[in-house]
């Protein structure tokens, strides 16, 4: 991750939450695609019903409108939940692939797992943002912390980072989000990241739940540098994320889409580019529109402006009318006199 960010390239995660949809198989096929689509990070989430909530049908714990209405919390993380045992294998699949590895913990048990797999470094969610005993917890383990900002005020978000600077651990990623699934593009409020990036003084990204790459595109373009984006095998398949998430052909056009997006806004100075020097040559200059002997007046019966630029520049058209021509031009030549005649 450093290494992108440091080189000023932005850094695509690849979620698989629940797209794996229960299967080990499919999960592992998601860690696969997730090379071949251009991510430089495989992302799980670590927790189990029972550290999410409380194993409830009570009206607090039933989800009402949206994705997941009439679901119990708890039914849902049961059901959406990536089992334990298979962090290792796809912790090593990752290490094949050459791809990072990290996970969202939701408590202190799943941030002690997570451990043992040197995780690139810890997400928060957008729910836990609030979680300041989990943050700080995750964040004196000495490694990044990438939070996500959906549903937050900017005081709470301000808390959490406080939460890290308190423990020591300065090396924050803080990452734009709307949660809502999914995201209309006027829910997104973009144009917020730039004052995140000051006001917070953190890297800053994108944790993308709208539908194909613009967002990512136009939040790359304002200074994001991380994008989080859902992948699943198909959306045919379906699964708790199933809807918001990103094909593998759609990831690989979004990290191509933002490689060329990072290309044209590059540090820059005023100097042309070589290939557009040369089109310089394709501006306006003053030629000849009729034949000039030397001793001839300049008048806009003999002389024009046209392209193509081998003449002298437009801007001498006033002081070139009324002035006896020093030689002879044929038409269409250029009008090509000394800065000392043109000055005299």
């Amino acid at each position: 991750m450093k290494d992108r960010l440091e080189h000023n390239e932005t850094y695509f995660i690849a979620e698989m939450s629940a797209n794996h949809g229960g299967s080990f198989e499919r999960a592992m096929q998601i860690v696969d695609l997730a090379k071949e689509a251009g991510a430089d990070c495989l992302k799980l989430q670590t927790y189990t019903a029972d550290t999410m909530t409380l194993k409830s049908n009570a009206e607090d714990f039933m989800n009402r409108g949206g994705l997941w209405d009439g679901i119990s919390m708890y039914d849902l993380y049961k059901s959406a939940y990536t089992p334990w045992e298979w962090h290792k294998p796809i912790k090593e699949r990752c290490d094949e692939l050459g791809l990072d590895f990290l996970s969202s913990p939701f408590d202190d048990s799943s941030v002690d797992f997570l451990e043992q797999f040197s995780p690139v470094a810890y997400k928060i969610a957008s729910f836990e943002l609030t979680d300041i005993p989990l943050i700080k917890h995750a964040a004196a383990k000495g490694r990044p912390m990438i939070m996500s900002t959906g549903i937050a005020t900017k005081e709470e978000i301000a808390e959490a980072v406080d939460a890290c600077r308190a423990v020591g651990n300065e090396d924050i990623v803080l990452l734009k989000c709307c949660s809502c699934y999914p995201t209309d593009y006027a829910e997104m409020r973009l144009s917020l990241i730039p004052e995140i990036k000051h006001d917070f003084g953190t890297i800053v990204g994108l944790s993308d739940h709208s539908e194909g790459h613009l967002g990512a595109v136009a939040a790359v373009a304002l200074g994001a540098r991380v994008i989080e984006k859902h992948l699943c095998v198909g959306r045919e398949i379906e699964t708790a994320d199933s809807s918001f998430s990103m094909e593998p052909s759609e990831f690989k056009e979004m990290v191509e889409a933002v490689r060329n997006v990072e290309r044209a806004i590059a540090p820059a100075t005023w100097d042309l580019p070589a290939r557009e020097v040369r089109q310089r040559e394709g501006r306006r200059s003053i030629y000849a529109s009729a034949p000039i002997a030397k001793g001839d007046i300049f008048t806009v019966d003999n002389i024009k402006i046209v392209r193509p630029a081998k003449g002298i520049a437009p801007k001498y058209w006033d002081r070139l009318l009324g002035k006896k021509s020093p030689c002879d031009f044929a038409y269409a030549d250029p009008i090509c006199l000394s800065d000392e005649w043109l000055e005299g």
